[in-house]
């Protein structure tokens, strides 16, 4: 079965499946960092990447599926689509943030149990906008953007890329997005080189926010200039490929040490600059060999979002066990994390059918009366 569709415009399957497969590594990264003593040494060194190949993921789909509907298309119009895609699971994630919030009280978070309800609530209504909450209101204690539900600040900057696409960088030639591509690349080098990494964006500051800022604006706009551009070829296995291509880049272990950090800043460069890309154009070329294969996809990009979105809050959890019990090695923590890995799955899967897609068909119908 071919990821494209003859009789409407074609359809990415593999690029669904990808999507759901970087999701799952975020959250093994997400279990074996409290088991680390930094960036240095956690076990998935690298997960934290999948973020920048969903931004890229992301201005691809953004570009493709509305690039050619400005005729007919307003940006009310736009936004409205992108909120009903978006909003329902963050709310969804926020509230599942502040259901557990007191539960996971923990050396790691003294300040929990000091939070009172109203501050906490305030918080979760003001997760519900994506809006990054100010530190004044950090009540777990990491400076986060959205103490409730870590995750929620890539939705921040993912919504700042689809503003930026829809009142401005849609109209650019694909020679003047070629530059500004060149430039975006040449601000994320540098933020690599020069810490290291490209790890961070999830506190309201300005260094923060320039980390963000920089890891989202190169691979969004190399997505949009991709799905411009991009001509498919035929690949067969193209999904088993791009999975284990993915997850060796991610799961790399850090590179140069604590005495070479540029190492590892040339490396993440050239994964996020070169290698994502890559990954995306024999993604978008693969050809599904069977229906295994589709199936596999679709249900791995179904669950991919919900998936990012509901897993953070199980996390905390598994956090606190870890804090509150020094000393735990990887051979004690796997059952506990395996069981939240596949616990965020179903709960995912369960978001999906009896929340997520139900509220969109409801938000859907609900649009087309206004």
């Amino acid at each position: 079965m071919s990821s494209q569709n003859l009789l409407t415009k074609p359809h990415y399957f593999i690029l669904d499946g990808l999507r759901g497969v970087a999701a799952i590594i975020v959250v093994t990264f997400h279990l074996t960092e409290p088991l680390g003593t930094g960036h240095l040494d956690i076990l998935v060194n690298h997960g934290y990447l999948a973020v920048d190949f969903f931004f890229l993921l992301s201005g691809f789909v953004i570009g493709y599926t509305y690039d050619d509907r400005w005729r007919k298309m307003t940006v009310t119009e736009f936004f409205k689509r992108r909120i009903i895609r978006l909003q329902p699971m963050v709310v969804l994630g926020m509230t599942l943030g502040a259901m557990g919030f007191y539960f996971t009280d923990s050396t790691i978070w003294p300040l929990i149990h000091t939070v009172p309800v109203w501050k906490m609530l305030l918080v979760m209504l003001i997760g519900y906008t994506v809006l990054p909450v100010p530190l004044s209101l950090d009540i777990r204690g990491w400076q986060e953007m959205h103490p409730l539900n870590s995750v929620g600040w890539s939705l921040f900057f993912e919504y700042i890329a689809n503003i930026l696409y829809a009142v401005w960088i849609r109209k650019f030639s694909n020679t003047a997005l070629t530059v500004l591509v060149v430039l975006a690349a040449i601000a994320l080098a540098q933020l690599a080189i020069t810490n290291g990494d490209v790890s961070g964006g999830w506190t309201l500051n300005a260094e923060q926010v320039r980390v963000g800022l920089t890891r989202t604006i190169y691979p969004f706009l190399a997505g949009l200039l991709m799905s411009r551009i991009l001509k498919p070829a035929y690949i067969k296995n193209a999904f088993l490929m791009c999975s284990f291509l993915l997850a060796v880049v991610l799961y790399m272990p850090r590179i140069g040490g604590a005495a070479h950090l540029w190492m590892n800043g040339v490396y993440e460069s050239t994964c996020i600059i070169i290698i994502f890309p890559l990954i995306v154009y024999m993604g978008a070329s693969g050809v599904l060999q069977n229906g295994r294969e589709y199936r596999i996809c679709k249900f791995l990009g179904d669950i991919s979002y919900p998936l990012y979105l509901v897993h953070y809050p199980l996390v905390y959890f598994y956090v606190a066990w870890i804090s509150d019990n020094k000393g735990v090695t990887l051979l004690q923590a796997w059952p506990y994390a395996t069981l939240v890995l596949f616990g965020s799955i179903a709960l995912a899967y369960a978001a999906l059918k009896w929340y997520d897609e139900p509220v969109r068909r409801w938000l859907g119908k609900q649009s087309l009366k206004l």
